[in-house]
Parts: structure tokens; sequence; C-alpha cells
């Protein structure tokens, strides 16, 4: 594929099970969103609505969620996407029932992917020159292991067996997906502007009431991060698919007598 056709396929994938994903996205953003009012109340009455304790719930409470959501969306859209590309569209009961089954090694994916995207931006953010060498670096790291958790739903296995065969895949493709990653980023960061604009516009029209500002504000951060972990794990099925084809020649049908040898 072409890196255009990278960029697009993702969106084709999704459109192709926009009822599924959307119906799931909605109820995971509900629940996540029902979550950080309750543990930003709770905090805020045990701390007689005090503004940094408020705060400091919010922030914490959204990160929690926004991970969370991260992982649901991941999964159930790689089971989704893989079942779509084979030809076998499945329901959103058998997908979570494949995530479940491979929760274990994707929640470690999940927390090393956690942990090294804020280790290498922190690291980066020290200096304000070394920032977009940083971010570079972490899409090199990212192209890596991109078509990862593809692999624990295709093939199966460990965590460790995961990464070492994305890393196979991945050999020799690791700048052209970097910069797929790069450019998902900026893509992201345009549509981030304008959501947040809103909120901010809607909370000058309506007053910065504190509640309907958080509620706000924070179902804006969780809906971009549900959109955007959607588009990802759509562009990593893309990738794996599209690595194999060229590593393998997945795409080419190998006729039922060739793999027998049985002669007409």
């Amino acid at each position: 594929m072409t890196f255009r056709e990278l960029l697009d396929t993702p969106f084709a994938l999704i459109q192709a099970d926009i009822a599924r994903l959307a119906g799931f996205g909605a109820v995971t953003l509900l629940a996540a969103e029902l979550i950080v009012v309750g543990v930003t109340a709770a905090v805020s009455g045990l701390t007689d609505g005090s503004d940094s304790g408020t705060a400091w719930a919010v922030g914490v409470s959204t990160l929690c969620c926004a991970w969370l959501v991260r992982f649901l969306l991941r999964g159930v859209t790689v089971a989704v996407g893989l079942a779509r590309t084979g030809a076998t569209p499945i329901g959103l009961q058998t997908a979570l029932a494949r995530l479940g089954a491979h929760a274990a090694p994707l929640l470690i994916f999940q927390l090393l992917f956690t942990l090294v995207g804020v280790g290498v931006l922190g690291f980066g953010s020290l200096l304000i020159i070394s920032f977009p060498a940083a971010l570079v670096w972490l899409g090199w790291l990212r192209a890596k292991r991109f078509v990862a958790v593809p692999v624990l739903f295709a093939e199966g296995g460990s965590h460790r067996f995961a990464v070492a065969r994305a890393k196979l895949l991945a050999a020799g493709m690791e700048w052209p997906t970097t910069g797929l990653w790069l450019y998902q980023r900026m893509l992201f960061g345009l549509l981030l502007a304008p959501l947040l604009g809103v909120v901010i516009f809607v909370s000058d029209v309506t007053g910065t009431h504190r509640w309907p500002f958080i509620v706000l504000l924070t179902s804006a951060v969780l809906l971009i991060v549900a959109f955007c972990e959607i588009v990802e794990a759509a562009s990593r099925v893309v990738c794996y698919i599209n690595l194999r084809c060229r590593r393998e020649g997945f795409d080419i049908a190998v006729p039922a007598t060739a793999q027998t040898g049985v002669r007409r």
C-alpha cells in the first residue's frame, strides 16, 4: 500500500462496522464519564469543595478512565477489524470474548506502551529543543511494535511473541510507519483544537459554573481519546495486513491442488 492508502484505508475499515464501533464507544464513554463525575464529586465532598482537590480528582480520574477507554476500544476495534478483513464480520459479543481471551498480554502491552510514552516524552520535554527529536524517537519505537496487537488477536501467543513477531514484520518499514504515526498525531491535533474551542465557547455562553464545565471538558477529552484510539487501532490492522502481504505474500491465493499435491 502507498502512504496515502495507509492513511485512508483505516477509515474505510471503520465505516464498514461503524454502528458496532460507535455503539460500543458511546457506552464506554458514558461509563467513563459517570466514573469521572462520581470520583470528582466524592473527592470534592471530602475536601469541602477545595479547588485544588477537585482539580486533582478531575485530572487523575480522567487520565485513568481515558487509559481504560483506550484499552477496551483498542481490543474491540482490532478484533472487529481483523474479522472484517477476513470477510467474516463479527458482533460486539464475539469481539469482547476475543478481547477477554487476550486480555493479559494486551494489558502488558498497554502498560509498557504507556510507560515508554511517558518516559520518552518526559525526558524529551526537559529541553524545548529536544522535544521534537523525542517525538520522532517515540514514533520510531511505536513503529517497531505497531502491529503487535493485531498479531495477538490473529496469531495468538504471549506478549513477548507478539512483540517479536511485530518487529520481524516491521523490519525495514520502521520509518514509513513512523511517518504514518507522526502524521496521524498531527491530524488528531487539528481535530483537538476546534473541539476544545467549542467547549470554551459554550462555557463562555453558559457561564463557567463548576460542574457543567467539568462534565463538558472531561466529555470532550474522552471523546477525542476514543476517536483517536479507534482510528489508530484500525491503522494497526491495516498495517498488519499490509506488512504480511509485503513480507509473506499473505494476499496470494494458493490453489487447493497446490496445497495437497493432488493432480487432476
